[in-house]
């Protein structure tokens, strides 16, 4: 059960660090080409080290269960998504489909949520969300892709496949399963690395944001992106957990996840592709923005009912 005023204070310091990349950028110390090597060093370093430090605990059969129960709630929350995606935006223009088809399939559920959850759950909690990112990255590297490129084969299998986070995670279950100690050395190393994915992932978010001027945010298109990940996922997901009586942490690391905003990759692949990565910005803040309260009023919600 998440506690409510470490839930504040977790999004007091998180927001503190998106500031921190804000005002940085502003001063132009922090330039805006420094996004994609900073967020390579995320996704290819820091979070497979926090994905297999969250691994390193003891295991027993009821870890397992939850865990194939996180797997297909997330699997659940995919297919819908890709499903979905193409009909939750009626009357949207054109050049704005593959944005919001990407971000409805890709939530920022990494670099967002393992923070989140590692802070409110522990290293059990975290351990689910490396679990529920597993179908999100495959998806992010097939469907989540081909929403810009219209890519499809063997070639996007083997990405998935040699994705540094999926690595992490087979590397993260042999341990797990194994029970194998780790050198004390290769242990620290794993935990300093893992330690930054908070301020690192929270600082490229402040990075994004300030490219967006506040008077070009909000619009039809953005609120209903928002109102479709930020509420519809999670209430969707909370009332399949509770009508099948899933273990309670299992319930609300699911929903938390569930209900996270776009993804940073949003903009980069708009960008990388030739789409429209202004917008893609535009919900990227907004979703963000919207998260640091919608995210608290779903762990609220999960105490009463």
């Amino acid at each position: 059960m998440a506690d409510m005023k470490s839930l504040l204070d977790l999004q007091t310091a998180m927001f503190c660090l998106m500031m921190a990349g804000y005002v940085m950028t502003r001063l132009g110390i922090l330039v805006p080409s420094a996004r994609i090597p900073l967020t390579d060093l995320i996704i290819d370093f820091i979070l497979p080290c926090n994905i297999i430090v969250s691994f390193l605990i003891e295991f027993n059969r009821q870890i397992l269960l939850s865990c194939f129960t996180v797997f297909f709630i997330s699997v659940g929350i995919q297919v819908f998504a890709a499903l979905g995606g193409r009909f939750f935006y009626p009357g949207v223009h054109k050049s704005r489909i593959p944005v919001l088809k990407y971000a409805t399939i890709v939530s920022n559920a990494g670099f967002l949520g393992n923070p989140i959850v590692e802070g409110l759950y522990g290293s059990q909690g975290l351990l689910y969300a490396s679990i529920y990112l597993i179908p999100q990255r495959i998806m992010m590297w097939s469907a989540g892709i081909s929403s810009f490129t219209g890519t499809r084969g063997k070639k996007v299998l083997l990405k998935v496949a040699t994705h540094p986070c999926i690595v992490a995670v087979g590397i993260g279950v042999l341990l797990m399963v194994s029970q194998i100690s780790l050198p004390a050395g290769i242990v620290k190393t794993l935990g300093y690395s893992s330690s930054c994915t908070t301020a690192l992932s929270m600082i490229v978010i402040g990075n994004i944001l300030a490219e967006v001027k506040p008077s070009q945010i909000i619009d039809r298109d953005n609120l209903c992106y928002c109102f479709v990940r930020l509420v519809i996922f999670p209430a969707l997901v909370f009332i399949v957990c509770r009508l099948l009586v899933l273990d309670q942490l299992v319930t609300e690391v699911s929903v938390v996840l569930a209900g996270m905003p776009a993804a940073t990759t949003t903009a980069i692949l708009a960008s990388k592709y030739g789409k429209d990565e202004h917008f893609a910005v535009k919900i990227i803040f907004l979703s963000t923005i919207l998260s640091l309260i919608t995210v608290p009023g779903l762990c609220v919600i999960m105490m009463y009912l």
